[in-house]
């Protein structure tokens, strides 16, 4: 497994995985791993931060290159 990513992205009081923003958020990143012939490993959620983790050390790279961009 690549590394696990964790961004915060929601308000501290998004908590559950279930958020309909968070919903959002995971189908883009199944959508993301199936370009990449990827699986999602995991994701997590807790207090507006959002944890995930793909079996593609390429996509995490570029996952992680994304955000170095943005920020």
């Amino acid at each position: 497994m690549a590394g696990v990513i964790e961004v915060d992205l929601f308000d501290k009081n998004v908590n559950r995985e279930d958020h309909p923003e968070v919903l959002k958020f995971r189908k883009v990143l199944l959508e993301v791993a199936a370009d990449y012939h990827a699986e999602l490993l995991s994701f997590e959620v807790h207090e507006g931060a959002v944890s995930f983790a793909f079996d593609s050390d390429e996509l995490t790279a570029e996952i992680l290159n994304v955000l170095q961009e943005m920020g």
